[in-house]
């Protein structure tokens, strides 16, 4: 059972692992253009659940990525 558990904590960090890295590469863009006035609060949040959703699908491939290579040994 302490396996389930190394699993949802290392799920857990790379989860906010890669959100934290998407969330300073979308600071880099300059989107200050397609912002209306007085939604820069609504633009915000915008970009924070883009964020979560781009970073949790990158963390999400990683993992499964980790598995199936360790599932290769049933290959065999």
């Amino acid at each position: 059972m302490s396996s389930i558990g190394q699993i949802a904590i290392m799920s857990m960090i790379s989860h906010i692992i890669f959100i934290t890295i998407t969330w300073r590469l979308v600071q880099t863009l300059n989107l200050d253009p397609l912002i209306r006035k007085g939604k820069a609060g609504e633009a915000k949040l915008l970009l924070l659940l883009i964020t979560i959703v781009i970073g949790t699908g990158v963390s999400r491939f990683f993992l499964e990525f980790i598995q199936w290579s360790q599932d290769l040994n049933f290959l065999f």
